[in-house]
């Protein structure tokens, strides 16, 4: 394979870029009038969004003074370095490797490639944490399946970002986005409900064909030519699984059991002494779980890294890989020994993202392609392909669901509206879009950690360059885009039910 520029050098590249970009845009004036939903008040507001000049003195103040409190607060940083601890326990003790290898020995290929997709799509609606563990779960995956192990981390990752916005399990981003389709379709008629499970049924139609198709084009596209990339570990030969493997498989599975009930029964309100991992000063159960103030949002990174030290630590003792607490101990520290240059990677990438959105580019951006739908005459299908489309461009500008509709909501949905369709339909069209383009911008947050786990595994002298895994995403890219665009367009013509209480027409 011929050397390609590596990700650090990448990042580096669009820094100065961004800084250059910045001053010439506001020489230029570039401008654009912005009309917002506040995420947290709901009220609106109307501004206009310049462009702040890296170049200028406040800029180059901003750029020294918060380029390492950017990286501190980056959030792939922490969550990564935490949960990798429980992931070392589970790798270093043996357990993943002996949990994977009798999960999948009998399995086919494509039925690996599926579930392992079908669950990321799933899982994804939990964002942060989805990514962080299914990846480097991926790769392992595959390479304790005798298979290259970059296969798994790229389907898992297109299974994420493809995914992003099939929100079959309502999460507190939708619980945001809801807020503002709601605040949005009441300037047109102050009467107007909207229901949180208005679109579970093609949300459950898309995610079944969409895990289909991804499968498909991972084994007969993706496999072949990562195939061709030389990966750093050797597939190990199969062995046949031990009585200790099996002692201590038995003891994880028992451990890890008896934590789940501990805490299911305390996110299940009414029981004695039950309910204490809810936020109570919700009223929708979906919300007392989800919401931003609750103890499973704020704390579920660490409830999954004790599971992961749990279920290794069992099993090493079942195992006999783990005999005193010096062994403990060098297992937490396991998946950490090589993570030097994945923080390097982290640094710049972080460094990036912060100086882009500072200078307010992407928000201008997507400010100017929501103006758009105030002047289009478009009605029926058009209208449908144009939010897409516009949805589509708009993440690869600005990632962040919430905030991207926050911008595009206060216009789209009257325009919406005015046209014979519904507010909830609009806001899943929003959702499908934005899923095409997830996994081809660099402005996403853990984008940066598909880079550094596609580098892992592969040779120092085979480094994968952003170029590389966006072009390697596109196949998936394009095939969501056709899917979930016909998908939309079919069901509006048809006319059927979204969800329950959901309709595409007024």
């Amino acid at each position: 394979m011929k050397k390609s520029l590596h990700p650090i050098m990448t990042f580096l590249i669009l820094i100065c870029i961004v800084i250059v970009v910045s001053g010439v845009l506001y020489l230029l004036d570039f401008s654009q009038t912005l009309y917002t939903i506040n995420q947290t008040t709901l009220e609106y507001s109307v501004s206009t969004v310049t462009v702040q000049n890296l170049f200028s003195f406040e800029g180059l103040k901003y750029i020294f003074s918060s380029t390492v409190a950017n990286f501190v607060s980056f959030a792939p940083l922490s969550t990564l370095i935490i949960v990798l601890m429980g992931f070392g326990v589970m790798e270093k003790s043996g357990f993943l490797k002996t949990a994977i290898t009798a999960l999948t020995k009998k399995m086919k290929r494509n039925t690996v490639t599926f579930l392992l997709i079908f669950i990321s799509i799933i899982t994804s609606v939990f964002g942060d944490l989805s990514y962080i563990i299914l990846l480097p779960l991926s790769a392992l995956v595959f390479k304790y399946g005798k298979r290259n192990p970059l296969i798994g981390v790229v389907a898992t990752f297109a299974g994420l970002t493809c995914g992003q916005g099939l929100s079959v399990i309502f999460t507190s981003v939708d619980s945001s986005l809801l807020s503002l389709s709601l605040t949005a379709a009441r300037v047109i008629d102050m009467g107007y409900r909207m229901a949180s499970i208005s679109a579970v049924f093609i949300m459950a139609v898309a995610v079944l064909v969409l895990t289909y198709v991804l499968t498909m084009i991972t084994e007969k596209s993706v496999a072949p030519k990562l195939n061709k990339y030389e990966v750093a570990e050797t597939l190990e030969e199969e062995t046949i699984m031990t009585r200790r493997e099996l002692r201590g498989l038995i003891f994880a599975l028992f451990a890890g059991a008896a934590y789940i009930l501990i805490f299911i029964y305390n996110i299940i309100p009414g029981l004695p002494l039950s309910g204490k991992l809810l936020d109570n000063s919700q009223v929708l159960y979906v919300d007392k779980l989800f919401s931003y103030n609750s103890f499973f949002s704020n704390g579920f990174v660490f409830i999954v890294t004790i599971f992961f030290v749990i279920l290794g630590l069992f099993y090493g003792l079942g195992a006999r890989t783990i005999k005193n607490h010096q062994d403990f101990v060098d297992t937490l520290g396991h998946s950490l020994d090589n993570i030097g240059k994945t923080l390097v990677l982290i640094f710049f990438a972080s460094t990036f993202i912060s100086l882009f959105r500072y200078t307010n580019i992407g928000n201008i951006l997507v400010a100017l392609l929501a103006n758009l739908f105030s002047k289009t005459s478009f009605q029926g299908a058009p209208l449908i392909i144009m939010l897409f489309v516009v949805s589509a461009i708009a993440t690869i500008l600005v990632p962040n669901s919430v905030t991207k509709w926050s911008i595009l909501s206060p216009v789209v949905i009257p325009v919406f509206m005015n046209a014979g369709m519904t507010p909830e339909f609009c806001q899943i069209i929003f959702r499908f879009g934005e899923s095409v383009t997830m996994g081809l911008t660099p402005m996403m947050a853990y984008f940066v950690i598909y880079l550094a786990i596609l580098n892992d595994h592969c040779k120092k002298e085979n480094s994968i360059s952003i170029t590389e895994s966006i072009r390697i995403q596109t196949p998936y890219a394009i095939a969501t885009g056709v899917i979930l665009l016909c998908l939309i367009i079919l069901w509006y013509i048809i006319g059927l039910p979204t969800g329950i209480n959901g309709a595409t027409i007024l």
